[in-house]
């Protein structure tokens, strides 16, 4: 049996300390505001404390198990978890007060950031002894099928909010099976595309003709096709877009063809002009982007509060616990970065970007770093997948683009979010700890 020597990861300590300092001081905050008098008491704030405990046991537990992987990423995704707790709780009573039903938010949010802890641990602790590196490229056609698989289901059986079918209700529990196939889709292309790599920056002779590698392209041109039969079928923008990013990126990667690019981006801005002229939810949703105060209290309700929430909190913020984001319907999914935007104002947004931004550096020179190829891409296409979401769900929530229904990474109420980001976490931490270039 291996014997692993503890190693210190006091980088990683030494920013957590960071982490554990603005969970308590926004958990006082908070509590504060919502008494309105200066007294207080260690009880008062113990579930950031308890919080941020769960983050450093983590820490020691790696270096008690001498894991070697990188040092920063779990810090920044401390950081940005610890902010969606905060702001979960803060909401819960203002959104109670609106709607009685919604007790169940903040406990339920610590539920799924515990259960997403536990599965970042299980994979960085795991992965060597089960030999993931092993299976995980053998079997990319088994990640193909099920990614497929996972959708098929969705679309069959999926139950429909808000006029989008992404959700499959086992019980109590409702599961978004979106946020798992991004995952299998990422190992498939990474295993498929570290495979043929060569290939698929050579012509396909036929006869005299020169054509592109089609028969290589064909795995691809399937998940290409699945991008868009989810736009159309499932009846929302937000998931196609991302798997469509996601395999656009990886593409790139594999290969460095712009023209790829090229050719997938126009394909894609084709199929979205149709979904706008023949699906009247998508129609709405552009309405929405081009001006949502042409029914500010129907279908522009949503868009107009954010616009509303967000120009209250100027350059420095309303303060924690000080705005009235209440107001936004679905505030705590779709629109949680306008809740962060009133409150914390464009300094604390823009500060909350710059952690996402660290977020997909950090993760894409783990990416450079790797000696595999595998590694590289898997690494990189995870990185992209996190990266391309956020994009969409503030690109959506400050009318860059049309509104998606996704969630901001780490931040937003969510189990199957939560908790599978979380596990993407955990496998490019084990992924870090791989052989790197000299």
């Amino acid at each position: 049996m291996k014997r692993y020597r503890p190693a210190l990861r006091l980088t990683e300590f030494n920013l957590l300390l960071i982490t554990a300092a603005i969970t308590f001081i926004g958990s006082l905050t908070i509590f504060l505001v919502d008494k309105g008098e200066v007294e207080w008491t260690w009880r008062d704030v113990s579930v950031g404390l308890a919080a941020a405990l769960a983050m450093v046991v983590v820490n020691i537990t790696f270096s008690l198990r001498g894991f070697r992987g990188d040092q920063v990423l779990f810090p920044i995704t401390a950081t940005l978890a610890m902010l969606g707790m905060l702001m979960i709780q803060r909401l819960t009573p203002d959104l109670v007060a609106i709607d009685e039903n919604m007790g169940f938010l903040s406990g339920r949010h610590l539920l799924y950031l515990g259960v997403g802890l536990l599965a970042m641990w299980l994979v960085v602790m795991l992965s060597g002894p089960l030999k993931v590196m092993q299976w995980l490229p053998r079997y990319k056609y088994l990640w193909l099928i099920g990614t497929l698989a996972l959708q098929a289901v969705t679309m069959f059986i999926g139950t429909e909010v808000g006029g989008a079918r992404l959700w499959i209700q086992l019980g109590p529990i409702q599961i978004q099976p979106s946020e798992i196939s991004k995952i299998t889709l990422v190992i498939f292309l990474a295993a498929y595309l570290d495979e043929k790599r060569d290939l698929l920056t050579e012509p396909w002779m036929v006869g005299r003709v020169r054509l592109p590698p089609i028969p290589y392209l064909l795995p691809m041109g399937v998940m290409w096709g699945a991008s868009l039969i989810l736009l159309v079928v499932l009846n929302d923008l937000g998931p196609a877009l991302l798997f469509f990013g996601i395999f656009v990126v990886m593409l790139y990667l594999a290969t460095g063809s712009r023209l790829y690019i090229s050719v997938a981006g126009g394909s894609f801005l084709a199929a979205c002009w149709l979904a706008w002229t023949f699906f009247s939810r998508i129609e709405i949703r552009v309405n929405n982007w081009l001006d949502p105060f042409w029914d500010p209290y129907g279908f522009g309700y949503q868009p107009v509060q954010s616009d509303y929430a967000l120009s209250a909190g100027g350059i420095m913020g309303t303060g924690l616990g000080q705005g009235h984001p209440a107001f936004i319907s679905q505030v705590q999914t779709d629109y949680i970065f306008s809740a962060l935007g009133e409150e914390l104002g464009l300094l604390g947004s823009l500060a909350v970007l710059a952690l996402f931004f660290s977020w997909v550096l950090r993760s894409f020179i783990i990416a450079m770093r790797a000696q595999e190829g595998f590694v590289q891409l898997a690494v990189g296409g995870l990185a992209a997948s996190l990266g391309i979401q956020t994009l969409i769900i503030v690109g959506g929530v400050t009318r860059l683009i049309p509104l998606t229904g996704i969630t901001l990474p780490f931040v937003s109420y969510g189990g199957s979010s939560l908790v599978t980001n979380l596990g993407v976490v955990g496998l490019i931490l084990f992924f870090s700890s791989r052989p790197k270039r000299v």
